[in-house]
């Protein structure tokens, strides 16, 4: 994840397709609410977790947290400052969860990295930023070996948080509270299936409370390299 001022990618007729199949299923799903905005394609889903859901994600993630990190080191300090966990796809308690965000998004669960949860200390944050890859970056040879672009987006809230914690999307003009059970969802291509910029996003500080959420990320091709 890189910097907004670096060049993105090109279109891409293979992401479009999937951006138009994943819209079309979500937007036929009565759970689903799209927000009302054109810059990007967000939309999400009120209690896709169930409350001992939540609770067994925040111990999973308190047991396995760490540092998070960045995969290009440019940015400047501060930029993330979160703990991270990197959950196990075939956990008993992990895998129908994991499963049931692709069958959402109609994506091939093998096109899905692993669930990553994520902890918000008061002060922690992830400045602002964008999930798919700069394709002008070093490490995007590596990343076509590994399933290629990134194209959408899920990240659940496990808890309430008493102050602060949004998630902010500065170029599409929204702002998204923390709001325990709900799964929010975005296209981080454009209609094109290039990169699209507007889907910067950041997650703002947590200034009363701990934050937990988790956020699994889909490939344009298969990331598993071997089979379930």
């Amino acid at each position: 994840m890189a910097s907004a001022a670096k060049s993105p990618g090109r279109p891409s007729a293979h992401r479009a397709a999937i951006g138009r199949s994943v819209a079309a299923r979500l937007e036929g799903d009565p759970r689903i609410t799209r927000v009302p905005i054109e810059q990007a394609e967000v939309y999400y889903c009120l209690d896709f977790l169930t409350d001992e859901e939540c609770a067994v994600l925040i111990e999973v993630i308190d047991a396995g947290r760490r540092p998070s990190t960045l995969l290009s080191q440019s940015a400047e300090p501060g930029f993330r400052t979160s703990e991270s966990c990197d959950m196990d796809r075939y956990s008993p308690i992990i895998r129908p969860i994991d499963e049931r965000v692709a069958d959402l998004l109609g994506l091939e669960p093998a096109h899905g990295e692993t669930m990553q949860g994520q902890r918000y200390a008061p002060s922690q944050q992830f400045r602002a930023h964008h999930d798919y890859f700069h394709e002008s970056e070093p490490y995007w040879a590596a990343m076509q070996g590994q399933g290629g672009q990134r194209t959408w987006t899920a990240m659940a809230y496990l808890n309430e948080v008493e102050e602060g914690g949004a998630t902010w999307f500065p170029l599409a003009g929204i702002r998204i509270p923390p709001r325990k059970r709900m799964l929010l969802i975005w296209n981080n291509m454009a209609a094109d299936g290039a990169p699209n910029d507007a889907t910067l996003h950041e997650g703002m500080a947590v200034v009363t409370g701990t934050k937990y959420i988790f956020t699994k990320w889909f490939r344009e091709n298969r990331w598993l390299k071997t089979a379930d």
